[in-house]
């Protein structure tokens, strides 16, 4: 059961009304309720403050930060309990421990938010700390750094972020925005945000055959695996040539069952065809010109089929039943083809599926729920997505949102 928000019940001066009162004791509501929620006789503008700080931050706030955050809650201005969750987020800890927590799930194939800091995870902390576009998350020449006193970044291993954490380094402060070419050594086209950090690499470009790293960039930032973008109708000239036709002697299952994922994540995928990550080296190798040769595994099962022979890619899924993942128009996101990685992580991230993704993601990290009911849904759908949209892409702006919403709820 949800609670409603305290200051549809509460007078001109703050206080609870007659009618209210009555109705929460007839309610029997002045006691602890489900899952030790404090009743709402109990709850004014510094208890949601509080909130808001805890949920946020997953720390108490100050008594002067608590103090502020009351004064912008009660102030009944619009917009006042927005300035409080931004407040809220000021605390070292909504970096440090919330947006840690908050992408680590996406640089793994567990999804496991148990892992150490690296590179992917704090170029996301630094570019919702700075209020870079999140919207170039897949295609900015980025990357954020800890201070020089630590060991230095290296292609090869992970010791700079590990011992970032194990130095409990702030990285409201610390973080530092480098230009990931530099660091990496990677070629300026060559680099794709998130898609392009040693991080990403070691996870997703590991042997195989780079769908790996599709597949779980579209888990991770559309919100959509691939069996929900399952499109049988789509055309099937750039399906590779290691997807047997007829698997087990039977046609069927590949007209009704592979074609529709491959046909669509096959020419997108052609984007990573010069990325590996050699296990040797411990590092992401780039092969300009050169495929790797991982796209010809399995190169006889379908001789017929596609074989890559550059990093080109399409976007089939404009068209059809995957249409509804809103692809940008108008110049905006890459328009269905290109090269390379980072023109198709903008095609990716310049979608309504990306932004709303982003919101949903937040709402849960925020509310510990899914959005469930047409109220919430209208929040995400109505409120937020335009929401970030609007505001350049903006993720603190975000948060603020539904911290506001779900600890009024």
């Amino acid at each position: 059961m949800k609670n409603r928000m305290w200051k549809s019940d509460k007078d001109a001066d703050g206080r609870f009304t007659a009618g209210r009162l009555i109705q929460l004791a007839t309610l029997g509501l002045f006691c602890f309720g489900l899952a030790g929620t404090p009743a709402l006789a109990q709850e004014g503008p510094r208890e949601f403050a509080k909130r808001i700080h805890d949920r946020l931050a997953g720390v108490p706030p100050t008594d002067a930060v608590l103090n502020l955050m009351e004064a912008e809650v009660d102030t009944g201005r619009p917009g006042t309990a927005i300035d409080a969750a931004y407040r809220a987020m000021e605390n070292p800890s909504f970096y440090n421990v919330t947006l840690k927590n908050f992408a680590a799930p996406w640089t793994n194939r567990d999804q496991n938010v148990f892992v150490p800091l690296n590179d992917y995870i704090a170029t996301v902390i630094g570019m919702i700390r700075d209020d870079k576009p999140f919207n170039t998350v897949l295609s900015a020449n980025i990357v954020y750094v800890g201070p020089s006193s630590l060991p230095a970044y290296s292609n090869n291993n992970n010791n700079h972020y590990e011992a970032m954490e194990n130095q409990s380094i702030d990285m409201k402060v610390e973080l530092q925005e480098r230009v990931q070419s530099n660091m990496s050594g990677l070629p300026t086209g060559a680099v794709a945000g998130v898609l392009t950090t040693r991080a990403s690499a070691e996870a997703f470009f590991v042997a195989g055959t780079n769908r790996a790293q599709f597949r779980f960039t579209m888990i991770n930032h559309l919100c959509n695996d691939m069996e929900q973008v399952l499109d049988v109708k789509r055309t099937p000239d750039r399906i590779r040539q290691d997807v047997p036709r007829s698997p087990g002697g039977d046609s069927r299952l590949f007209l009704n069952n592979c074609i529709g994922c491959h046909s669509g994540m096959d020419p997108l995928a052609g984007a990573f065809a010069y990325y590996n990550f050699n296990e040797t080296t411990g590092s992401i190798e780039y092969t300009p010109g050169n495929v790797q040769p991982k796209y010809f595994n399995n190169d006889t099962n379908f001789e017929t089929g596609y074989r890559t022979t550059d990093d080109s890619w399409m976007n089939y899924w404009r068209e059809g039943q995957n249409q509804f993942l809103g692809w940008a128009q108008n110049g905006l996101g890459s328009v269905g083809s290109g090269m390379g990685a980072a023109s198709m992580g903008d095609e990716l991230a310049n979608s309504d599926a990306f932004a709303s993704c982003q919101v949903k993601k937040v709402f849960k990290a925020v509310c510990l729920r899914e959005p469930e009911d047409l109220a919430d849904r209208n929040q995400v759908n109505l409120v937020m997505v335009p929401s970030l949209k609007n505001n350049g892409y903006n993720m603190k702006q975000t948060f603020a949102e539904a911290a506001v919403y779900c600890m009024g709820q």
